[in-house]
């Protein structure tokens, strides 16, 4: 059942989905950078306006793809306390410092001078290419209840059942068609899944329904 590319899962998302469709209240986030083309795909089949949501991975030191936790906007971290008790707070800092400079940095970035959507009140349909270990997508769904979304979902075309169960536990509604028995990373899923450049993300973001 692997997904072509993106843009094919995507569309497959976005038909299980489809009950958001035409609703005033919902607002659809891609997770930078691979949640944005799955994203774009989903906003535009629901009608919905589509914004980036930033959020970085804190990386252990010494092996950078084992997270310690994530970062959002307006400093919100979610923390892996298993992983943290290994770490000193001089190198968590140090990560958490770096990354949160770099999230603040593709912000403008990614935006082009536009504010970010206001999420008060709104339904928040989060988009992510899959879902590995979840930090990242309970850190997004934290960003979103801080930001007082009034309902938040998250979205992803596969994902791991562990993580899946542990971010069920905190966003109202988990959305994901496919979770497959051996999960190994994401890209094993898709038969096309190059690396999404900044650029594709400006000019998806460009491209996107904003509210007028």
């Amino acid at each position: 059942m692997a997904y072509a590319d993106r843009t094919d899962a995507g569309q497959r998302l976005a038909r299980e989905l489809a009950g958001y469709a035409g609703r005033d209240d919902v607002l659809v986030l891609g997770l930078v950078r691979g949640g944005v083309p799955v994203a774009a795909q989903v906003a535009a089949f629901l009608g919905a306006p589509l914004d980036v949501l930033v959020v970085r991975k804190l990386g252990v030191p010494w092996a950078p793809e084992v997270a310690f936790g994530a970062v959002g906007p307006g400093g919100l971290i979610v923390h892996n306390p298993e992983v943290e008790a290994q770490l000193s707070p001089a190198d968590m800092a140090r990560v958490t410092n770096a990354e949160s400079e770099e999230l603040a940095r593709r912000e403008r970035q990614y935006r082009g001078g536009r504010p970010p959507l206001d999420l008060r009140g709104k339904v928040v349909i989060i988009v992510d290419d899959g879902l590995a270990t979840g930090a990242t997508a309970r850190a997004a769904v934290g960003v979103a209840r801080a930001a007082e979304a009034a309902r938040v979902i998250m979205a992803v075309p596969v994902a791991a059942a562990e993580s899946l169960a542990a971010v069920r536990a905190e966003a109202d509604e988990v959305v994901c068609p496919w979770v497959p028995a051996g999960f190994s990373a994401v890209s094993t899923f898709y038969e096309n899944f190059p690396q999404v450049t900044d650029d594709e993300v400006i000019a998806t973001l460009a491209q996107a329904h904003h509210p007028a």
